[in-house]
C-alpha cells in the first residue's frame, strides 16, 4: 500500500540495517523511500542503505493507524490561513507535484528535477489563487509532456482555493541528471 513511498522522517528513529542487523538511527529530516511493508514492519531505502522500522515507530513515517487497523499518511491540514500564506500556498503546490510521474519512470516529477518554478498568486478578480509553474523535460522530444503537463495541471487544482493552474514546459536550462533529487537517485539506483 505505501510501497515505493517517499517520505521525510518527521523524528528520530531506531532501525535495524538490512543485511546486517546492525541497529542505527535515521534522524528528522532524512528522506526514506518505503519499498516494503509487511506485517507491521516497513522496509525502507535511504543514503544508509536498507532499513527497518517497526510497528511501533509507525508515526516517525508520517503515518498513523485509523480506527478500521488501515494507516494512512497525515497531511497537513488545509486552512484558510495556510491558503492565505504565500510560502504555505506553495508549499501544497509543490507537496502535489510530487503524486505526478513520468510513466515511464519510477520518480515523481519533483524529484526527478523537472519542475523548475513554482508561484502561486490570487487571480486578478480575486476569485481564488493561480499557480503557475514551470517545468522541463528529460528530453526535449518526449512525447509525454503534454500528459505530464496535463496531470499535474488536474492535481493542482484539486487544491482547496485554487482556481487556475497553468504548467509550462520549458527547455531552459536543460534538464541533466544532476538536478535529481538524492531521494529521486536512492529510487533510480544511481546514488
Amino acid at each position: 500500500m505505501h510501497e515505493n513511498t517517499e517520505i521525510t522522517l518527521t523524528r528520530d528513529v531506531g532501525a535495524i540495517q538490512i543485511p546486517s542487523g546492525n541497529t542505527l538511527t535515521l534522524t528528522a529530516g532524512t528522506v526514506v523511500v518505503i519499498t516494503q511493508s509487511l506485517g507491521g514492519s516497513y522496509t525502507i531505502a535511504s543514503k544508509e542503505g536498507l532499513s527497518r522500522i517497526g510497528e511501533k515507530d509507525v508515526d516517525a513515517l508520517g503515518l498513523k493507524q485509523d480506527e478500521d487497523g488501515s494507516l494512512k499518511r497525515v497531511t497537513e491540514p488545509v486552512t484558510p490561513e495556510l491558503l492565505a500564506d504565500a510560502a504555505g500556498r506553495e508549499k501544497l503546490v509543490w507537496e502535489r507535484l510530487k503524486t505526478c510521474f513520468d510513466p515511464e519512470i519510477p520518480v515523481n516529477i519533483v524529484d526527478l528535477g523537472l519542475i523548475y518554478d513554482c508561484v502561486v498568486s490570487p487571480v486578478p478578480d480575486n476569485s481564488g489563487l493561480k499557480a503557475e509553474v514551470k517545468m522541463t523535460l528529460t528530453a526535449p522530444g518526449c512525447g509525454m509532456g503534454p500528459s505530464i503537463a496535463a496531470d499535474a495541471e488536474g492535481k493542482i487544482l484539486a487544491i482547496p482555493g485554487i482556481t487556475e493552474a497553468n504548467v509550462a514546459l520549458v527547455w531552459d536550462p536543460p534538464w541533466g541528471q544532476h538536478m535529481i533529487s538524492d531521494a529521486g537517485k536512492m529510487k533510480l539506483g544511481i546514488m
